[in-house]
Formats: structure tokens, sequence, C-alpha cells
């Protein structure tokens, strides 16, 4: 299993992949939010695996700047999960007890 995942911003993206073994697969991948850098996106995530199935794909939900390339990436055919920011940013603050 491949599983990426990818910060969204209004200009860029920064992507990540590792496989279920944790070897990372792409440290950092920075793509622009446009056709081209989706494209660059899929032809690197192909280059790991032949089928759709065994790949994973987590993105925040950011409104209108993630709608394109989850449009992208779902008409691929490829598993989406979106995250909601504020549950990750509470679970990220209930890991500690100190306020860092």
């Amino acid at each position: 299993m491949i599983y990426v995942g990818i910060d969204v911003a209004k200009d860029k993206h920064d992507c990540f992949a590792m496989n279920s073994d944790g070897e990372i697969l792409i440290e950092k991948l920075t793509i622009t939010n446009n056709l081209d850098g989706f494209e660059t996106l899929y032809n690197s995530l192909m280059n790991f695996s032949d089928s759709l199935d065994n790949i994973k794909v987590g993105l925040e939900a950011t409104g209108h700047y993630s709608n394109n390339i989850l449009n992208f990436l779902t008409e691929k055919g490829f598993n989406i999960y979106l995250i909601n920011p504020l549950q990750t940013n509470l679970y990220v603050k209930g890991q500690s007890l100190r306020k860092t």
C-alpha cells in the first residue's frame, strides 16, 4: 500500500508518499496548483504502483484551494480521504499536556 499526503495551498501543493513498510517514496514533491502540477504528481505516483487500488491519498479540506486537485485525483480513480484541518489541529494539541 502507498500512502500519500498533500498539504494544500493557494498556488502550490507539497506532497509526500510512503509505503506500508515505512519506506519514504517521495519525501517532498512541490507541485503547482494547475493541470501540469497534477500530472506531475500522477506520473510520480504511477512509478511506484500499477494499480490505483494500492494508493490512498489524504488531503485537507481547504475549500476552493483543494477543489481542483481533488477533482483531478477523483477522475483518475484514486482513493481520496479528506481531512478536516480543525480535527487535525485538535489532535496534535491533545498529544501533549504542554502548551507547545
